[in-house]
């Protein structure tokens, strides 16, 4: 259910991330890479209305109750700056469009710095807290150190890991890209998790594919351990703003005790010269993630919000 005419590729890069990079908006959908490796599975497409970029997407956290439905982002600027009456002109100009194809408009994954921004464009919105959607943002030393009494359990699990594996940590390219889609296989099939979980497993392995076979044309920070030689925990992450990595994938084989910790600590080393923070992106409202980001134990939670017309 494409909305817009124009796709996320890598030919078209440059126009989106003059506006995805135009203003800090810190959420991790409004990325180059994060639109790029999701833009088959949420349908993301582009339009300019007025001065500003719209880019419209489909939601997948209904998917235990079948409902898909089109939405659009917060419209983006590449001036750093937005006019209250553009704004105004951009939002009703797109929310005419929804309607003429037979769908309500809604606006999602607003970050709550830009909520003020376009209340005062569009008082006729209402807005609703959305926490499954919440991004959780670490600092990037904190994960790399693992200090004090709150991570004391993630640094036992790492020393474990260190004194009984030997393994290597290497950076990713395209050419480890069957070598990473076996492993991703192989991770889905342990996993026993409600079917509606499930879909979203398939839908990010088939998003992965592509992505392990472009790293470098949409550039992708990743990296792998392997144990014996072959892979048993990778992370892929990309650009946000001028100081963040967003981590978008982090899998590791839990029969290897500490190998998630150790795939988190490595990963954060490598980035860390270009990123203070990390964000780790959000929970879907899936209680065991939610307990796993909150253990790393955040120094923000990025609030997101949905807007409806009244």
């Amino acid at each position: 259910m494409y909305m817009f005419d124009n796709r996320i590729s890598v030919e078209n890069r440059e126009i989106l991330e003059k506006y995805l990079n135009g203003y800090e908006y810190k959420t991790s959908g409004l990325s180059f890479s994060a639109q790029y490796m999701w833009r088959e599975s949420n349908a993301f497409s582009w339009d300019m209305f007025g001065e500003y970029m719209c880019i419209s997407g489909v939601s997948h956290l209904e998917l235990e109750e079948g409902i898909i439905l089109p939405f659009m982002f917060p419209p983006l600027t590449c001036t750093g700056e937005y006019d209250k009456d553009a704004l105004r002109e951009t939002i009703f100009l797109a929310k005419e469009y929804f309607e003429k194809k037979g769908h309500p408009f809604s606006l999602r994954l607003v970050p709550f710095h830009l909520v003020e921004i376009i209340k005062e464009a569009v008082p006729e919105i209402r807005w609703e807290d959305d926490r499954p959607n919440y991004d959780y943002i670490y600092l990037t030393q904190d994960l790399i150190d693992l200090k004090g009494r709150n991570y004391h359990g993630k640094k036992n699990h790492l020393n474990y890991f260190k004194k009984t594996y030997e393994y290597e940590y290497e950076e990713l390219t395209s050419d480890k890209a069957d070598e990473c889609m076996q492993f991703i296989a192989e991770f889905n099939a342990r996993k026993d998790v409600p079917e509606h979980e499930m879909e979203l497993l398939k839908m990010e392995e088939e998003a992965m594919e592509d992505v392990f076979r472009n790293l470098e044309a949409v550039g992708y920070s990743a990296g792998a351990i392997r144990i014996d030689g072959k892979i048993e925990a990778l992370a892929v992450g990309g650009q946000l703003g001028g100081n963040t990595i967003t981590e978008h994938v982090e899998k590791a084989n839990v029969n290897f005790r500490g190998l998630y910790q150790a795939i988190n600590n490595e990963f954060c080393k490598h980035v860390a010269s270009r990123a203070k923070y990390i964000n780790r992106e959000e929970d879907m409202g899936i209680p065991n993630l939610r307990k796993a980001k909150l253990s790393y134990h955040p120094c923000k939670l990025l609030e997101k919000y949905i807007g409806v017309f009244r």
